[in-house]
């Protein structure tokens, strides 16, 4: 019999298995090494039913079903480092159909087990089924084995509809780089989100906000890290089963093997107290790893203005809208926006920064002002200058209207979907672009708020450039509008809804994004838990950005009330409305932009201290 102890990890090896024990978490691999049972918290109060884990996995290619048809006993071997220090590593190998040689490796640490898959060979992956093998092993049991659990109760941190702040064990979650509000298809909040999960045994209603839950054995993260150009997969997706569970990760042909290829690690850490501090440690673990990212702007260093009250005139474009019959995007222009803001003005608000949202210029994917609606957008920027106050401009990723299909990520016919960063002269045109929008020379704006990143492009058949594809690819086409940014401006505020840990190197502020779709059969859902749960998430994945709280789309007045009360809990306050609120049409009244006054200056109060902690 082998044993190991380290300073939070032993592990031995009998004719039972091998056996490991972390702080807060115990588990066994089978001799034969097929699956292994992870159990979490124990005590004599709280029975805690194991999770089945099946060992292997199957890595499908484009061409080929990834079956196992023979493993090989386990194996227990310890990491170098100083005497005690070693973590336990088991390894299993299996015999494969589309894989010359194919691997589990599993690094046991005091966080829980870390999974690694690799294989030998060469093929494109399809995807990932992470916790599942497909057994063609002679006799029963043949075909897709799902690991088995006892859970009840899903947290996703890529935001569902409103009402539903958790989900139950056996609905499907996705986490991805793409989506929009098509049925099923509804997980673009944030785009990508941390890749965790978090599941407990304990039922949760799912109007409960996660931390407040009673979950006596505590939630257990399925988390999924990797280097960031290493996450070249468009969605994560709990793949729910009859008692079990398996995760997949979508390659949709673009991940190449040439020789030997290993997964994302997927970590399986026990016993967490909620959703969020299991996402806390999630983040601790990639940073440990290497795999996530700090800002470029440290929080003492950011200048004081990103921190100011933000007007965006979205909203207001929408109530025009509803008024005069016109798109919204129609009623970007400098018209509307001096009116919006004299409007704000006569109710003493003075936002710090404005955002000029969809549609300031005439293509989407090119960076001249529609001259109808925005003449001289430049000596409208120089105005708002000469008042202190800051610009954005709204920027749809990927889009392409306006570019040459050749620069473009394209359909197997050659119609585009949408720019390729990876081109040389898409990601020359990119920074060209971003550049002119911003530098003294151009239109001299202040920053950017990117929009639309759920747009990354996904399909097996689409053609492109480069190696990056899914997750990676969208860091790359936000990194390179980014240095594009900080060239132009040093100070330029960037933001994002992407609260992955990765991305706090392309973004300087987290938005919270659209507080409820207009397709949802239920539009009355509160808006408050949800926006805080987002909140909750976008801290826990990136806890040195700020937050941008967005303000759009208020179901009816009483809940834009309610949550524009408590927004300075959250983040910079965002305001989208002037007059009215737009989906109902409800106008504002004066205790509303006396609640909007006393909201900014209380903001502006608790900032100020900050503001001179750091530059302006």
């Amino acid at each position: 019999m082998t044993i190991m102890d380290t300073a939070a990890v032993r592990a031995h090896h009998d004719e039972q298995g091998i056996h490991v024990t972390g702080p807060g978490w115990r588990m066994t691999v089978a001799p034969d090494g097929l699956t292994a049972l992870l159990y979490g918290r124990e005590d004599a109060a709280h029975p805690v039913h194991p999770v089945l884990l099946q060992l292997h996995p199957a890595l499908d290619r484009t061409d080929l079903s990834d079956e196992t048809t023979a493993v090989e006993p386990p194996r227990l071997e310890f990491e170098e480092g100083p005497p005690g220090a070693g973590r336990p590593v088991v390894t299993v190998s299996r015999r494969s159909t589309a894989w010359p040689a194919a691997r589990t490796r599993v690094v046991c640490g005091p966080r829980g087990p870390e999974f690694t898959w690799t294989v030998e060979g060469s093929g494109a992956l399809r995807a990932s089924r992470l916790f599942a093998v497909r057994a063609a092993l002679g006799g029963r049991g043949g075909g897709l084995r799902p690991s088995g659990h006892d859970w009840a109760t899903l947290f996703t941190p890529n935001p569902g509809p409103p009402r539903r702040l958790t989900r139950t064990s056996g609905e499907s979650a996705t986490i991805a780089a793409c989506g929009d509000a098509r049925p099923g298809r509804g997980h673009w909040f944030f785009t990508p989100a941390p890749l965790a999960f978090a599941l407990t045994g304990t039922p949760v209603a799912d109007d409960v906000e996660p931390e407040r839950a009673d979950a006596a054995d505590g939630w257990c993260q399925l988390g999924v890290g990797a280097p960031v150009d290493a996450l070249t997969f468009t969605r994560l997706t709990y793949e729910p089963s009859d008692g079990g569970f398996h995760l997949t990760l979508d390659h949709e042909g673009h991940t190449r093997v040439a020789g030997t290829y290993s997964t994302p690690s997927v970590l399986v850490s026990p016993g967490h107290r909620d959703p969020y501090e299991a996402l806390r440690a999630h983040h601790d673990w990639l940073t440990e790893r290497g795999w996530s990212a700090r800002p470029v702007t440290a929080p003492g260093e950011r200048p004081a203005w990103w921190s100011e009250p933000m007007f965006c005139g979205w909203g207001a474009q929408m109530a025009r809208a509803r008024d005069t019959g016109l798109s919204a995007p129609q009623l970007s222009s400098r018209t509307e926006y001096d009116a919006h803001l004299a409007l704000l003005e006569k109710h003493e608000l003075i936002p710090g920064t404005v955002v000029i949202d969809d549609k300031w210029q005439r293509e989407y994917g090119r960076r001249q002002p529609d001259e109808q609606r925005w003449p001289d957008l430049r000596a409208w920027i120089g105005e708002r200058h000469a008042r202190g106050q800051r610009v954005l401009l709204w920027w749809r990723a990927w889009a392409h209207e306006g570019v040459p299909d050749a620069w473009c990520v394209r359909t197997a016919d050659g119609a585009p979907v949408a720019l390729d960063p990876e081109h040389p002269a898409a990601r020359d045109h990119l920074a060209d672009t971003v550049r002119y929008m911003l530098s003294p020379e151009g239109l001299d704006a202040d920053g950017l708020k990117i929009d639309f990143t759920a747009d990354t492009p996904t399909g097996e058949s689409l053609r492109h450039h480069g190696d990056g594809w899914g997750i990676a690819l969208l860091h790359r086409y936000l990194g390179v509008m980014y240095r594009a940014a900080k060239q132009a401006k040093p100070d330029a505020l960037v933001i994002t809804h992407t609260p992955h840990p990765a991305f706090a190197d392309v973004t300087d502020m987290i938005r919270l994004n659209d507080m409820l779709r207009l397709d949802d059969p239920d539009p009355y859902a509160p808006v408050v838990p949800q926006m805080r749960q987002r909140a909750a998430v976008a801290s826990a994945g990136c806890p040195e950005l700020p937050v941008d709280t967005d303000d759009w789309c208020a179901p009816d007045l009483e809940q834009w009330r309610a949550y524009n009360a408590m927004k300075d809990e959250l983040g910079v306050p965002a305001l989208y409305v002037t007059d009215q609120v737009d989906r109902t049409g409800e106008p504002l009244e004066e205790v509303d932009y006396a609640a909007l006054r006393r909201l900014w200056a209380r903001w502006r109060t608790a900032q100020g201290h900050a503001a001179r902690r750091g530059s302006d």
